[in-house]
């Protein structure tokens, strides 16, 4: 069977044809089913989520991760496996098989602009292995986290052809975005949003959701399908912050960081000896300036920030042990030692992204405000890391040390710290090698080649009528297979915001541009100071620059020989421009001032007008029964920040969530009428900056009911995955006044419109208003 042009033509049959279907001399073949070639593997990806390299009990790190160890002692350990330093483009180049850039994903999809290297547009020429092993006769699934659809197409209306499901993939269960609150996680299956089974209280979590799910998925697909071979992609987004995990996991863990991180970093560099996952001869790298000791950390932080790191631990082991539950459950399938498995341990060093303290709630530090977190108001919060009421992210100093023995962390695309991931590659039937290791260099784009290979499929010449470019990564099967293979990924650029280097047979040279957690304005190109280290320095520690300035011109050279031929330049470090889509050259899915919504719309805040730091109003067009008002009309965000208009004890209610750290409400005078009404928020903003505060007001029916003062707001956004609801709250409630479930509206909702700009003082708005403002929008 022709497998270089997908879909495989349909056979013809060309012969006799006869007048009745009794004739004797009637024959056709038999019709065959796709299947790839004989022999063809399961394929099973496992991404965890900001993971370094010395998190994992597998490579000497602290972090209890049995189903890995068992992996890696019946199969291959990699010890020099890259990934980009960031998310969105490791995920990307891994499902291409084609370098970060060559495919748009310089960097998250936030940061998309317009220049082909960094416009998160995955070019049809290159089309992923989901679609390609679905081509040839594989059932395709995805479960868990999606960051590579541009941002201005994550809406229910799409489109839909960078999501999995336009992807190559037949099924997807998961979220679509960078993080997830593993309680509230906003949920898509296929493209169609979807709720928790059950809530927290009930024992949910997204990990042991997302387990479910694959199980359920594999053992139906092998009950109806069992000579059909499986590609599923399981990719949890534990663990990125939120670091949310339920106190059983993390329990386990209590007082064995109290000693900090710097003592933590020896540890495991100890452990790691050990194993053999770095030479007896590597050394610790120095740990740099703007990292602070654990010995310079105030006294009094100390025990929230130990209870960070514990929180952490027992996050990762979850995420290994519902890894466990799906490959066990291949297992009991009898189909296990078929299965070829991809455990990567991070799609990118750990998360500095923290700041230097941690948080209790991440969105402060999103919002480029961590400094309002106390160290008093932290330690208050001690005993809700982890849990429900939190959305935490650990400090600084526990991100470095998990990356052990590296410079750096995630970002950091320079640096081993960055981007040197642990990985195990399972596969009893087709390697022979049992717990052995490997120190060949490969780079997370020879994942793709890899599976090609192994299932005998030959990289397509076209996919639905359109050339392919060329793999850009190579086959690993020689390495799998023979540990003194020769080592034939020869050269690999790395870039992310401006951090780059080049390896080249083992010589690398690297320049960090910026920091992750500094928000300074970082050094021209042309500044930046390069560092060289040699092939025999596995570790990065000392810098031959100065004693080989040829090799290191070298280098730069061809670095930017790579970085032309793959759409790294023009390089890009900017910040704020990146995310604004206007300085971006990116799309916009909203535009003008004004927007209307319906009842049971659950869109992300992407989907919504920004209300940011400027006046707005909300307006909602109801019909309340006889038995009085309650409910939520509409709401963004959600206990981590957020804002929510709605009913409550019969009166129209508004709420704004700082941060989960102050309430503002205001309430309405008098209970809203039964029968059809209008009722209004207006925010007045105070101006002078961001985040400053503002007046609001109430009306019914244009008559104003209450007033009331907001104190201070969040300058950037209200969540990374909570969404914007009308009619109930479907994430966790952006008010104390209710729950998270039996929130929804008790009467009718024709529709909520939300306008921004200075105020009309026109506060009822009318059929004609709403015409006149759709027009002028055409």
């Amino acid at each position: 069977m022709a497998r270089h042009h997908l879909p495989i033509p349909d056979p013809t049959h060309v012969g006799l044809t006869t007048y009745d279907a009794k004739d004797p001399n009637t024959e056709y073949p038999p019709i065959q089913e796709l299947r790839p070639p004989k022999g063809a593997p399961n394929v099973l990806i496992i991404l965890l989520d900001d993971v370094g390299f010395g998190a994992s009990s597998a490579f000497g790190g602290p972090c209890q991760m049995r189903v890995a160890e068992r992996l890696a002692a019946d199969g291959v350990k990699l010890n020099r496996f890259h990934t980009t330093a960031l998310c969105s483009p490791t995920r990307q180049a891994m499902l291409t098989g084609r370098n970060h850039h060559s495919v748009g994903m310089g960097a998250i999809t936030e940061m998309a602009t317009s220049a082909p290297g960094n416009n998160s547009i995955r070019p049809k020429d290159k089309a992923p292995v989901a679609e390609t092993l679905k081509l040839n006769g594989y059932s395709t699934a995805q479960f868990g986290k999606c960051h590579e659809v541009p941002v201005w197409e994550v809406s229910p209306v799409g489109p839909f052809h960078q999501w999995p499901t336009g992807s190559g993939f037949e099924y997807f269960y998961g979220f679509v975005g960078g993080e997830a609150n593993q309680y509230y996680p906003g949920l898509y299956e296929g493209t169609t949003p979807v709720e928790p089974p059950k809530t927290p209280e009930e024992g949910y979590t997204l990990t042991d959701d997302l387990a479910d799910r694959a199980i359920t998925w594999v053992r139906q697909q092998q009950a109806l399908l069992p000579d059909k071979p499986f590609f599923m992609y399981w990719a949890p987004g534990a663990t990125h912050a939120p670091h949310h995990v339920p106190e059983q996991w993390s329990a386990k863990y209590r007082g064995k960081f109290d000693d900090g991180w710097d003592a933590l970093r020896e540890r495991i560099f100890s452990h790691q000896r050990k194993l053999g996952v770095v030479p007896e001869d590597a050394e610790l790298t120095a740990r740099h300036d703007e990292i602070p000791a654990w010995d310079d950390m105030p006294a009094a932080l100390k025990p929230v920030l130990a209870r960070q790191m514990e929180i952490y631990a027992g996050f990762l082991e979850q995420a290994d042990h519902a890894a466990g539950r799906v490959i066990d459950a291949i297992a009991d399938l009898g189909v296990l030692d078929n299965t070829l498995i991809y455990y990567i341990i991070g799609d990118n060093g750990a998360s500095a992204e923290g700041t230097v303290n941690g948080c209790f709630n991440e969105m402060t530090t999103l919002n480029g405000m961590p400094g309002i977190e106390t160290t008093e108001f932290l330690l208050s919060k001690i005993d809700d890391f982890g849990t429900a009421a939190a959305y935490n992210h650990y400090a600084v100093g526990w991100a470095h040390a998990l990356c052990t023995p590296y410079q750096w962390t995630k970002q950091v695309a320079s640096h081993w710290g960055g981007t040197r991931n642990g990985t195990i590659v399972h596969w009893p039937k087709g390697l022979p090698d049992k717990g052995t290791t490997r120190n060949q260099f490969h780079h997370v784009i020879d994942v793709v080649p890899t599976i090609l290979a192994a299932a005998g499929v030959p990289a397509p010449h076209s996919v639905n009528g359109i050339a392919q470019a060329p793999l850009e990564g190579v086959s690993m099967l020689d390495t799998l297979r023979d540990a003194a293979a020769p080592e034939t990924h020869q050269v690999q650029y790395f870039e992310m915001m401006g951090n780059r280097g080049i390896y080249f047979q083992g010589w690398t040279a690297v320049t960090k541009h910026r920091t992750p957690w500094k928000a300074e304005t970082p050094p021209a190109f042309d500044d930046d100071v390069w560092e060289l280290y040699g092939p025999d320095d596995w570790t990065q520690a000392h810098d031959l620059a100065a004693e080989n300035p040829a090799k290191l011109a070298e280098l730069q050279r061809l670095w930017l020989i790579e970085a032309t031929k793959y759409n790294v330049v023009p390089l890009d470090d900017r910040g704020f421009e990146r995310i604004n889509p206007d300085i971006a050259g990116r799309p916009q899915l909203i535009k003008g001032n004004t927007q209307r919504l319906f009842s049971g719309m659950r869109v992300a805040e992407g989907c919504v007008l920004s209300l940011t730091n400027k006046s707005h109003a909300v307006t909602a067009n109801i019909e309340v029964p006889a038995s009085g008002a309650n409910g939520v009309i509409v709401t963004q965000g959600g206990s981590a920040g957020g804002w929510a208009l709605y009913a409550h004890e019969g009166r129209l209610k508004y709420c704004y969530n700082f941060f989960g750290i102050e309430y503002y409400p205001v309430t309405a005078s008098t209970e809203i009428p039964a029968g059809r009404h209008q009722v209004r928020m207006e925010f007045a903003y105070e101006g002078g900056g961001l985040a400053k505060g503002g007046d609001v007001t109430l009306y019914y029916d244009g008559k104003p009911v209450g007033t009331g003062r907001v104190a201070q707001t969040q300058p950037m956004a209200f969540s990374a995955d909570e969404a914007c609801d009308v009619g109930r709250d479907t994430g966790s409630p952006a008010s104390t006044d209710y729950g998270p479930t039996g929130n929804a509206f008790t009467g009718t909702i024709d529709w909520v419109q939300i306008d921004i700009g200075e105020d009309s003082h026109d506060h009822l708005v009318t059929p004609e208003d709403r015409f006149n403002i759709a027009m002028a929008k055409q």
